[in-house]
């Protein structure tokens, strides 16, 4: 069994939950994800299964669309709702609209994060978060993420009893982005202790919500014997890297991993990024600028060879 599967990964369970809960379903064990959702975080997860696991890395990089809220008013330990309140401020007024977009662009394009204690992120060996639970304080390492677009979708609630001012946001951004620290930052550009009240990811690794199946759905199609039908080809993960179709003889050489100029497979430039080697409609090899030969592609991963 190989392709990829888009999984919908519902609240309250763990990415590699989904990933032990689908080997005893798919009865296999070759199965990665492509892309950590955290356990209050329900949305798109790509699984990659069989030689699907190959490409997981280039899911992982892709860009990634979330829709959620922000919270002003109060920040807390995890900078979402499931931790404890770390400070609390009351707004006496509400921000305009005007003033809450003007913050939320402040936090487009290239911009820089420190991630939040409750994270993954590993100094000096040690998971943020096995400091954050045993009351340990850390250098955090400060992280570049890049943020495409970052918007308001609806009309902001103001609750003048609490002193807190919600909203609802999209967000387009890049792999690595810590988007409950976005969450805190766009409040701190306000003045306010903030947090991130809610959120779900809608695509990941070229995968949207409307493609996904939930485990129950995937055992369904698992006992039906129609598990082929929802599975993605391994294609779909390296549909961003320009396509060359090779022929008979080129494939020969591709297949030993022979090393090609661009003249070869027709390219006017050496390509900035990797280039997909197709051969009879399937992708057989990604190869990238050899980094120290003038004018030289080498294979980067060979995807089939058979």
């Amino acid at each position: 069994m190989d392709g990829i599967l888009p999984l919908w990964k519902e609240r309250g369970m763990t990415s590699h939950d989904c990933v032990f809960k689908l080997r005893k379903i798919l009865h296999t064990k070759k199965i990665g994800h492509g892309g950590t959702l955290d356990p209050d975080v329900s949305g798109v997860l790509p699984i990659c299964i069989g030689k699907g696991t190959k490409v997981i890395e280039y899911m992982v990089d892709s860009g990634k669309t979330y829709e959620g809220e922000i919270t002003l008013g109060f920040s807390t330990t995890t900078e979402d709702v499931s931790g404890d309140i770390v400070e609390k401020q009351k707004l006496e007024t509400p921000f305009s609209n005007e003033e809450i977009d003007a913050a939320m662009q402040q936090m487009t394009g290239e911009i820089t994060q420190i991630p939040p204690m409750f994270s993954a992120v590993k100094v000096n060996g040690k998971r943020l978060y096995e400091y954050a639970r045993n009351g340990e304080e850390v250098e955090r390492p400060k992280r570049t993420a890049q943020i495409y677009s970052f918007e308001r979708t609806n009309e902001p609630t103001f609750d003048k009893e609490e002193g807190t001012q919600s909203w609802r946001f999209k967000v387009v951004c890049g792999k690595g982005t810590y988007v409950r620290t976005l969450s805190v930052d766009t409040g701190a550009i306000l003045g306010m202790p903030a947090h991130m009240s809610d959120l779900t990811r809608t695509a990941s690794g070229g995968l949207t919500a409307d493609q996904c199946l939930t485990l129950e759905q995937v055992a369904q199609k698992m006992e039906q014997e129609m598990i082929e039908e929802i599975l993605l080809p391994i294609e779909t993960a390296i549909q961003q890297f320009q396509r060359i179709d090779l022929s008979d003889a080129l494939y020969q050489k591709v297949k030993n991993g022979v090393r090609l100029t661009p003249v070869e497979l027709d390219l006017n430039q050496m390509p900035d990024d990797l280039v997909a080697l197709f051969y009879h409609d399937q992708v057989v090899s990604l190869y990238m600028a050899h980094p120290t030969k003038e004018n030289v592609l080498k294979p980067s991963k060979v995807l089939r060879n058979n």
